[in-house]
């Protein structure tokens, strides 16, 4: 029996394969209104719900469901992105958290830090990596009253489930901040496109069924101030993540891209498989702060803790005497069984994308190691530095 490789039913997304048409005809759709009953509006194909009417439902299980499950579809089936108004009713927590951001900012500054961002030129935004933690230890009390919202929790479990984890990076751009590039979020939007393409194309559907991209809004940005473009509908497209650094999916990104004005304390959701860009910021004067907010799945996760550090330290020296008798595949194959080859979760304070969106893993200075030969001692080190940086 031999493998048929010109079936193009191969089970990888190619980006070469992508088709534009396709993707065009998709996300030509519009909103029906009867899928988003409990919406005040969907302006420009975006459903916009106002937390100050509906906050009572979400105290009534049958309500609160209904809420959620109408959320799920838009993210899942529907536009792929919804807003949320006034989640956050404590403007006064929102002024505490900025002016913490503010004195954080100054001071990775003052530090060195280049809040590089991953889809935009760094220099124009700033960048503050796991805002939740440093909220946390810094103002607690500010903390609690910034994170004490109802709208934001059923938004999450909406998607995700209960137990989910919450993450967070502040992003501020200021007057004559440039755009992002389209693109697709964590995970498959973090790697390569040639990483990328060796996933399944059933894994291009699990990945944005893991995560959950929001953002909460510091201050009042219209549209001058440059508020995230968005593709409604590009989640349906399965291929984009091969698809979404090509040029003309770019370009269709740009002539096709929508944008709502957003006031302080509402929140935005989508699927991290839309198609979306922060956009320039051409005002005068707005310093547009948002709080990115990436959540996970708690699935996530192994279900036993294992020290592949130690594992790595202890199959060197044997890996090394055996390299010239194992073919590549078998290599690959004791690498992936031994070392941690995710890049996530890291301190991308320490340990920022180089040459890429995500940093280099366990794996890949093992398997340098062993190619290159190094001494157990040189290893050692690199190991123990990237743990190091992974730290939280």
């Amino acid at each position: 029996m031999t493998l048929d490789l010109t079936h193009p039913l191969t089970g990888f997304y190619e980006e070469a394969d992508c088709d534009l048409t396709e993707f065009a005809a998709l996300t030509a759709r519009t909103v029906d209104p009867a899928t988003i009953p409990h919406a005040a509006d969907a302006p420009r194909n975006i459903p916009v719900y106002d937390m100050g009417l509906l906050a009572p439902k979400l105290a009534v299980p049958a309500t609160r469901r209904a809420l959620m499950a109408e959320w799920a579809r838009i993210l899942q089936q529907g536009a792929g992105v919804f807003v949320l108004k006034q989640a956050c009713a404590d403007l006064g927590a929102i002024d505490q958290a900025t002016a913490v951001y503010d004195q954080i900012i100054a001071e990775e500054r003052a530090a060195g830090a280049s809040g590089a961002d991953h889809f935009a030129a760094a220099g124009h935004n700033d960048r503050i990596w796991n805002s939740l933690q440093k909220l946390a230890l810094r103002a607690p009390a500010t903390f609690l009253r910034y994170f004490a919202s109802p709208a934001i929790d059923a938004a999450c479990e909406a998607w995700l489930g209960p137990n989910y984890q919450m993450t967070a990076q502040i992003n501020l751009v200021h007057p004559g901040g440039q755009a992002q590039q389209a693109h697709r979020d964590y995970h498959l939007g973090f790697q390569s496109a040639g990483v990328s393409a060796t996933y399944p194309a059933h894994v291009h559907d699990l990945s944005p069924l893991m995560t959950l991209q929001g953002g909460i809004a510091h201050c009042d940005m219209p549209i001058e101030s440059g508020p995230t473009k968005l593709l409604p509908f590009s989640q349906l497209y399965r291929p984009g993540y091969a698809a979404w650094r090509r040029p003309d999916f770019r370009a269709h990104f740009e002539t096709h891209f929508v944008q709502l004005p957003l006031e302080k304390g509402d929140a935005i959701f989508f699927n991290p498989a839309l198609f979306h860009a922060a956009g320039e910021n051409t005002s005068s004067g707005i310093h547009r702060m948002v709080n990115l907010l990436q959540i996970s799945s708690a699935f996530g996760r192994a279900m036993e803790s294992v020290d592949r550090l130690a594992i790595c330290k202890a199959l060197f020296p044997e890996l090394c005497k055996a390299s010239s008798g194992l073919s590549a595949l078998a290599r690959e194959a004791i690498l992936g069984a031994a070392a941690e080859g995710y890049s996530f979760p890291t301190n991308l304070d320490r340990d920022p994308p180089v040459d890429g969106l995500a940093p280099k893993t366990q794996k890949a200075i093992l398997r340098e190691a062993v190619l290159e030969g190094w001494s157990a001692q040189d290893l050692d080190a690199a190991l123990e530095a990237l743990a190091a940086r992974q730290r939280p």
